[in-house]
């Protein structure tokens, strides 16, 4: 499984990479911004790409529209990664059509595995 990681926080990149690919054995690679993964959206079509909520510049919501908008990027699974927990903002997230939203700071051991559920066919 091929996994995009975006977010504009470095540590926050690191530690789901390392989850990822070390517990989760997944081929992961990152973004910083919304700009960013969505030119590497289209070249490495992953399996699926976790998107940070709040970016400066390109937010997620913004960033999964221009996803969606492009026929190459448009069916990626995108799960949603926010600080915010709030059931109402969670509700807000999945209503615009994602695979998930995943809470952070996320448990590192169950990271991959929450991924994987929320990924068809992974």
């Amino acid at each position: 499984m091929k996994v995009l990681i975006v977010d504009d926080e470095t540590d926050v990149r690191r530690v789901a990479r390392l989850c990822l690919s070390r517990v989760g054995r997944m081929d992961v690679f990152d973004a910083a911004t919304g700009t960013e993964a969505v030119g590497l959206a289209f070249l490495e079509r992953p399996d699926a790409i976790l998107l940070d909520v709040m970016m400066p510049e390109m937010d997620g919501p913004s960033t999964l529209a221009a996803l969606r908008a492009n026929p190459v990027t448009a069916a990626i699974p995108v799960i949603f990664l926010t600080a915010k927990s709030l059931a109402s903002e969670i509700e807000r997230l999945q209503s615009l059509g994602v695979a998930g939203v995943l809470t952070k700071p996320f448990d590192p051991m169950a990271f991959a595995g929450q991924v994987r559920a929320l990924v068809p066919g992974c």
